[in-house]
């Protein structure tokens, strides 16, 4: 996956909700709290940070009253790709793929933000290794949690100032 594909679509950025789902004790599925939890302190307050774990729709009212332009969602999916892959994709792609274990399928979350708020709505999916029980990452995904949190910390800094 290319950075670059995510920096441009932050183009025009003024409200940013980044959303991490995750199950706190699969290891790798958690990988998208933990990506949030590398950001706290380290993004503008134009910038919501959301742990939502394995319901993100419970934290509807919150993203929607907070008015964002864009939306990014970060969780795990297999992706038959290597351990720590990455994978963006724009919410139009997310209907056609089952990627997720949720209670209620991320296209539907997707959608129903999209009408409720205008805002752009993407997705970075991050290849698991290891999603047994236990509560640490993997090697692979703490490098790609650290890689993605420093390029996620230097995009919205310059795009949400």
């Amino acid at each position: 996956m290319s950075l670059d594909e995510l920096a441009q679509w932050f183009s025009g950025a003024r409200r940013i909700v980044i959303v991490g789902v995750g199950n706190p004790i699969r290891r790798d599925d958690n990988v998208g709290v933990e990506i949030v939890n590398g950001l706290e302190g380290k993004v503008p307050k134009s910038v919501l940070l959301i742990k939502s774990e394995t319901v993100p729709e419970s934290f509807i009212e919150p993203i929607v009253k907070f008015k964002p332009t864009h939306i990014l969602i970060l969780d795990a999916a297999l992706l038959g790709l290597g351990p720590g892959a990455i994978k963006f994709m724009k919410t139009i792609e997310v209907k056609a793929t089952a990627i997720s274990t949720h209670a209620l399928p991320i296209h539907i979350f997707c959608e129903y933000l999209t009408k409720t708020t205008g805002a752009k709505i993407a997705m970075l999916l991050i290849q698991p290794k290891n999603a047994s029980f236990g509560e640490e990452l993997t090697c692979e995904l703490k490098m790609t949690k650290e890689k993605l949190v420093r390029h996620l910390v230097k995009m919205v800094g310059q795009i949400a100032n």
